[in-house]
């Protein structure tokens, strides 16, 4: 004889599948959905906290490359070394304070990990664009395919690449992009005395849901400065709305999280104004180098944080300058650091790889495999709610691939172009190994 479930059990199971069916309501999802995964990212983040999850890279080894590689999708250039150069900006003397006109501001509220799409939406603007926010996520943070709310679609898709905004801008819009490292202050008032808005992409400390204090990426369109008041006038899409004024220190150690890049967007017409403002900034392999030096010199500067940023800059523009073995040194040795960071009041930047790459590439470039899965393992699985990071996946796949793991290979680059179905590189891998 079969048991019958107690009477107020039952009533609770059919309260849990009434309410697992109303969840899925599309206007109750779209409404609850944002809790309900608040709720599960803070559980997580209890258990195991992101800031503790340290990556501890292998010893370095350079074993021959795999004859199962395939090529990058994107030639590389070998580069010499360069000399140093001192950059001379502009010869006649700037303005003491500019606040452009003409600026359209627009927030990222009602929707996720928007600061992109927005301040590339208020950077076309400027100029005369008249495509809106969602125009440019629909192509860049398109989410995953079966989600059919757009909104929604997008939510997972964390971080959006400074080259996936320039390419946007000059793939299909009339305007031109660019971006480069290694920018200075004195390089952004020029371009704002010029008439032209700056985007650049910097980190910031914001107290999180536990009250300690956590580093995110972010990005800012600088429309003005003030020398008198020593601070820029940036748009900011999130906290602290428009013409928010931030002083020129504050600016910096934020900034130099992300090796000092910025991106400007321009018309046809105003071209040349621009390679003249640019200066040695419009030879990448320069700016490369340039940045290169700076973190160099900041490594023995700082202290924390900004210490561990400056090691890890190195990394990045060694990165860019293709010297894998000389940035996987530089990586080694700011994961070394990163693990030494004191807890006391910042916590450790634990989402850097979120939005910065450039270790994956030097590891891969040397044939440190091992060291490529491992972090994203430690970047997909204990720093984020889901592993949902699709330059973490593709990475992840190469270096199985490498290692001859070929069905692993295939599900991470799969899940690579279902997160985000317009990630090309993605794309490319599939097609190259004869995977549907």
């Amino acid at each position: 004889m079969k048991k019958k479930l107690p009477r107020p059990l039952l009533w609770i199971l059919l309260g849990i599948l009434t309410l697992a069916g109303l969840y899925n309501i599309p206007p109750i999802h779209s409404r609850l959905a944002w809790r309900v995964d608040n709720l599960r990212t803070q559980i997580k983040y209890h258990f195991n906290p992101p800031d503790e999850a340290i990556f501890q890279p292998s010893a370095p080894t350079t074993p021959a490359l795999s004859a199962t590689q395939t090529p990058s999708p994107i030639p590389e250039r070998t580069n010499t070394p360069l000399p140093t150069l001192t950059p001379t900006i502009i010869p006649t003397a700037l303005p003491e304070q500019v606040d452009l006109e003409g600026v359209i501001y627009v927030d990222q509220h009602n929707r996720w990990n928007y600061c992109g799409p927005a301040n590339l939406t208020m950077a076309l603007n400027f100029w005369g664009w008249e495509g809106t926010r969602d125009d440019i996520a629909k192509a860049i943070k398109p989410g995953v395919a079966e989600v059919k709310d757009f909104i929604q679609a997008g939510k997972t898709d964390k971080n959006v690449m400074p080259y996936e905004m320039v390419d946007f801008a000059n793939e299909q819009t009339e305007l031109h992009a660019l971006s480069r490292q290694g920018g200075n202050e004195n390089l952004l008032k020029a371009f704002i005395a010029a008439g032209i808005p700056v985007m650049v992409e910097k980190g910031y400390y914001e107290a999180d849901y536990t009250g300690k204090v956590a580093w995110l990426g972010h990005y800012q369109f600088v429309t003005g400065y003030n020398n008198q008041g020593e601070y820029f006038i940036v748009q900011d899409t999130y906290n602290d709305g428009p013409d928010f004024h931030i002083d020129y220190a504050h600016f910096k150690e934020g900034w130099r999280s992300f090796n000092y890049i910025f991106i400007v967007v321009y018309p046809t017409e105003r071209a040349q104004d621009v390679e003249h403002l640019l200066g040695f900034w419009n030879d990448e392999s320069w700016a490369r180098q340039h940045a290169l030096e700076i973190a160099s010199e900041e490594e023995n500067q700082l202290e924390g944080n900004d210490r561990f940023f400056a090691i890890f800059n190195q990394g990045t523009s060694l990165v860019k300058l293709q010297r894998y073995a000389e940035a996987a040194t530089a990586y080694d040795r700011a994961f070394a650091l990163y693990a030494e960071l004191g807890q006391d009041d910042t916590q450790r930047p634990y989402r850097i790889i979120w939005y910065q790459t450039g270790p994956y590439f030097a590891y891969y470039h040397t044939g440190r495999y091992q060291d490529v899965i491992n972090l994203a393992d430690n970047t997909l699985n204990e720093t984020i709610s889901k592993p949902t990071l699709e330059e973490s996946l593709y990475w992840r796949a190469r270096a199985e691939y490498a290692l001859g793991d070929y069905e692993a290979a295939y599900a991470d680059m799969r899940e690579t172009v279902r997160l985000n179905p317009h990630f090309s590189p993605g794309l490319y891998y599939l097609s190259i190994w004869g995977v549907n």
